[in-house]
């Protein structure tokens, strides 16, 4: 038995005793500076106000842009858990209303060089993850690097952030290509929906979504799915420039409404149901060490 297997097995395992696993959220994009990771924030605060409890998981190793807009600096990462032996307690960072994140510093690098031990540990600990949270948000780099890849690709449900911008459109695009051309993509087994950022009317935001529909329709064969937009908001800027989430800083703002319903479309019951397979987040970890080994 390879550590990947044994890995599944202890997750099986748990999540036979245990109820069901957190939701599994992925939010991703073809390119920076669209918006994602102030997306992952003020969706994760607008779930909060809807009484959930959530967890970001911020894997954009390069850049720090949950802790940034949340003014909180995580003292120990995913790195420390399985290194230093903190526990997931001691990594998880407190947020503003009661919004926490986890910061997943360099982890997914090494993840294929872990000792059995190692494994164990870590999913000991993600299973914890599993039941502090009803949601749980994995804000990705931006870009299509194998980091990226490997958890649009582990996810049962990733959202597409882009703008109507043409190298935002080409980026998006791209990130679908990968996603459908890799073997161990399945339509049957994922939901991608596609949010559009930026833009000034309800319309450009469904031009946004159709023009990446079409191309996937014509040259991959594939659909995707539109769950809605945000549009330019000079308070937005604003609250970005300050570095606090507009969901709460103004929540009576265009966007913050924009976020407000797109919290609740996620929600709704009949999306929910879509989402047959719970493999929380412990499960995506697994696929990544899998598809690593």
């Amino acid at each position: 038995m390879d550590q990947a297997e044994g890995l599944r097995n202890i997750i099986k395992a748990k999540n036979q005793r245990e109820s069901q696993p957190a939701r599994v959220i992925t939010i991703t994009s073809g390119k920076g500076g669209v918006g994602k990771s102030n997306l992952a924030v003020n969706l994760a605060v607008q779930l909060r106000k809807k009484g959930k409890k959530v967890i970001i998981f911020d894997a954009d190793f390069g850049l720090a842009n949950v802790e940034v807009m949340f003014g909180s600096i995580p003292k120990y990462n995913l790195s420390d858990l399985i290194y230093r032996d903190k526990s997931m307690e001691e990594i998880i960072t407190k947020g503003p209303m009661g919004v926490d994140f986890v910061s997943g510093g360099n982890a997914v690098a090494g993840l294929n060089n872990l000792t059995k031990e190692q494994i164990e540990y870590l999913v000991r600990s993600l299973s914890q993850l599993d039941y502090l949270a009803d949601i749980i948000l994995i804000d990705t780099g931006a870009g299509i690097s194998d980091a990226v890849m490997e958890f649009v690709l582990a996810s049962p449900e990733v959202l597409l952030v882009s703008t109507p911008e043409p190298s935002s459109l080409t980026d998006s695009y791209s990130l679908l290509k990968s996603l459908y051309h890799s073997p161990k993509f399945s339509q049957k087994e994922a939901k991608v929906r596609v949010i559009a950022n930026k833009v000034h009317s309800r319309e450009d935001g469904l031009e946004v979504f159709h023009k990446l529909d079409t191309v996937v329709h014509q040259f991959l064969s594939g659909s995707i799915e539109y769950l809605g937009m945000i549009p330019a908001d000079l308070a937005l800027e604003k609250a970005i420039r300050e570095q606090k989430p507009i969901s709460m800083k103004n929540p009576n703002a265009r966007s913050a409404r924009a976020f407000e319903l797109l919290a609740s479309k996620l929600l709704d019951e009949n999306i929910s149901n879509e989402i047959k397979i719970r493999r929380g987040f412990s499960g995506i970890f697994a696929d990544l060490i899998y598809s690593r080994s």
